[in-house]
């Protein structure tokens, strides 16, 4: 085999290797630890072969990790870093160094854990954070019970914060222990290694499995003590229903400094912590794994009221609390700031846990949120497993400080892509499985909003979500705009996916073409269910939920140049048009005290893709003008001063225009999108 074959074997078998590791998270959670390889290449320069390290870069995740994400160094360059090392009050400036070690142009950025896995003689490394590890690894005697554990199979690194330093550590426990096969690394994970990766994977779920057993055979059945009374789940629909109520207030705490999205989680390990008497004490004692608090936080916000407290208790409560934490967070950061330190980033909490009800978890974006909330159930099964055999002993508050104000941290921080306009809010859309209402979905995800696509047609609303990217971009709730439970339950469902909503676009509607004499009852009172009344029980539910956040937001209607244009056969839908464009005055003049801004589209003649003429519209429309209904469109255009058709992406271009931040101080604005209707000209 040659040098290329084989390096692309070792790359191909590190991958594999990483991605079955990653898919189960018992074995690390996500975008933490890492996994390398050593081997063998060519050096293009010289023609020589060159030995390498292979070794997943900073910021990757195991699971998804592909070769773009692995970061490719010289291994006699790294090595030799070891007689320049100026020891650990200079750590950080080794990771620059590692700059002159890379091979070509090296792939992604090395991590800081790039020197455990070059100095370990091992060909194969494994670096993970098991919950069951990390139990041993924050037990009081977690040296001791290591002991117990493992025998001379698997040694303890006492905490030591990730970098150079550590690497020369694990590298000469490895050596005095030649018959080891990895080690627990103290309040932090572990480490694992093979002569091949079929080995190291196998040592590394040896070491995790063999915890795990322990902690099972040898713990208490309730290390979190007994229950508190009072302190039980809520039954699942009134705990949902409590959750979706308090999750805009919380957001809204949450995004005091930085406005965040959030995510909710009442997963059987957060309400059994939760209900029992230990939970206070354990959860002030904060996370210890840096992967863990670098997303957490260094502790959460705990209610301490049990889940029967009347709602406007428990919201007055959170409110005091979250003054409270604040200012607990501004004091530990200045106890452990230095001149050198990076700026205060924000201090709201990251996990807020609600007896009774669940945990809220905040981010800058859903997949951050979902992870944060993800990271500390894997706290809470640390915290069990500790307790379950001994005491749960994180890492001290000043190491944590170093960790998640580590001037590396911050360049990680710094090299994150800039965020997009809409990022960080959470739009609704109704009537968002086709046309109009799609359109604009999809461009507020590609703005950076995560959207909560309500439609009538279930099936529509789900293909939507899919086509966004998923839950952690978009959700599908059936929604009939006449019903204000299905409202309700529509706005819950954002609360619950994202922590509220943020910008609601008024899209849902039909439309009946028939002159005066030939409309019916029912004809008129179906458009204005639809549409007036329809956009009036969204607006209501909407602006209840964002008054709860205090964050202002944005309310959009989809109305029509119909709204202030007589045309004629037209009377049911341009007289319903005509309420929504009002109800955009309205409703701009009493909310702005909120911060919500309330603005209007007036579209005209959006034929192609459109639902409302697919569905017949069209053609009562062609009827009326005496034109074929495939013409349409282009009669509609002739007859607009720019001679133009508009397409449903034009009208959802104006709501970005509207929402996306430029026209920060418009409110009460109708936009025509009609390729100019002089007729329809505002006065």
């Amino acid at each position: 085999m040659t040098a290329f074959a084989a390096a692309l074997s070792t790359v191909d078998q590190l991958l594999a290797r990483s991605n079955r590791l990653g898919a189960d998270p018992a074995n690390t959670n996500f975008a933490g630890g890492n996994t390398s390889a050593k081997g063998t290449a060519t050096d293009p320069v010289t023609g020589e072969p060159v030995d390498l390290l292979w070794v997943k870069g900073s910021g990757g995740d195991l699971g998804t990790l592909t070769e773009a994400g692995l970061a490719v160094l010289r291994l006699d360059r790294l090595r030799a870093l070891t007689s320049v090392y100026p020891g650990p009050d200079r750590e950080d400036e080794m990771v620059a160094a590692f700059d002159y070690c890379l091979h070509g142009r090296g792939g992604a950025a090395p991590s800081i854990d790039t020197a455990m896995h070059a100095l370990i003689d091992a060909p194969h490394v494994d670096h993970l954070h098991p919950d069951s590890g990390i139990a041993l690894a924050t037990a009081a005697d977690g040296e001791d019970l290591t002991r117990r554990c493992f025998g001379r199979r698997v040694v303890w690194v006492p905490w030591r914060r990730p970098g150079f330093q550590l690497g020369l550590d694990i590298a000469e426990i490895a050596k005095a222990h030649p018959d080891a096969i990895g080690c627990v690394l103290g309040g932090h994970g572990i480490t694992a290694w093979g002569d091949t990766a079929d080995d190291a994977e196998a040592h590394s779920l040896e070491i995790i499995r063999t915890a795990a057993e322990f902690l099972a055979e040898h713990g208490r059945a309730t290390p979190f003590g007994p229950e508190i009374e009072g302190y039980q789940p809520l039954p699942e629909a009134e705990r949902h229903a409590r959750a979706a109520a308090l999750a805009p207030v919380i957001r809204g705490l949450a995004s005091t400094d930085h406005r965040q999205i959030g995510r909710f989680t009442d997963s059987p390990p957060v309400l059994e912590f939760l209900a029992r008497a230990e939970h206070p004490r354990l959860a002030a004692l904060g996370t210890s794994c840096p992967d863990h608090f670098l997303r957490t936080k260094v502790r959460p916000l705990v209610l301490d009221l049990p889940p029967s407290a009347p709602m406007d208790e428990v919201v007055d409560r959170l409110r005091e609390l979250h003054s409270a934490y604040r200012e607990d967070y501004r004091s530990y950061y200045e106890r452990h700031a230095t001149p050198d330190s990076p700026a205060m980033r924000g201090a709201d909490p990251a996990i807020v846990l609600v007896p009774g009800v669940g945990m809220f978890s905040f981010g800058a974006d859903a997949q951050t949120a979902r992870v944060a909330g993800e990271f500390y159930v894997n706290a809470i099964n640390v915290m069990r497993g500790a307790e379950a055999v001994s005491a749960y002993s994180p890492i001290d508050e000043r190491e944590k400080f170093r960790i998640e104000y580590w001037t590396l941290e911050e360049a990680k921080l710094q090299r994150r892509p800039k965020p997009k306009p809409l990022a960080t809010r959470v739009a609704l859309v109704t009537g968002a499985g086709s046309g109009i209402g799609k359109a604009i979905a999809h461009r507020l995800a590609a703005e950076g909003a995560c959207v909560v696509v309500a439609d009538l047609n279930a099936e529509a609303a789900q293909e939507v979500a899919r086509e966004l990217g998923g839950a952690d971009r978009a959700v599908a709730v059936t929604a009939d705009v006449t019903d204000s439970r299905q409202i309700a339950a529509a706005i819950d469902a954002a609360a619950l996916a994202f922590g509220g909503v943020d910008l609601v676009v008024n899209n849902a509607g039909l439309s009946i073409s028939k002159p005066l004499l030939e409309t019916t009852e029912q004809d008129w009172d179906l458009q204005h269910d639809v549409m007036a009344r329809g956009s009036f029980l969204v607006s209501q539910a909407a602006a209840r939920a964002m008054i709860a956040q205090g964050i202002g937001g944005d309310i959009v209607y989809i109305a029509s140049k119909n709204a202030v244009f007589a045309g004629p056969n037209n009377i049911a839908y341009s007289a319903t048009k005509a309420d929504q464009a009002h109800q955009v005055r309205l409703l701009a003049a009493e909310l702005g005290t909120h911060g919500i801004r309330v603005n209007g589209v007036n579209p005209d003649g959006v034929v192609r893709g459109s639902g409302i003429f697919a569905g017949g519209w069209g053609a009562q429309r062609a009827a009326v003008y005496g034109v074929e209904e495939e013409e349409l469109g282009v009669f509609y255009a002739q007859r607009s001063l720019l001679k133009r058709e508009v397409l449903p992406e034009h009208v959802a271009n104006a709501v970005f225009v509207l929402t996306g931040g430029e026209l920060s101080h418009t409110t009460g604005l109708h936009v025509p999108v009609d390729a100019g209707v002089a007729a329809a000209f505002l006065r």
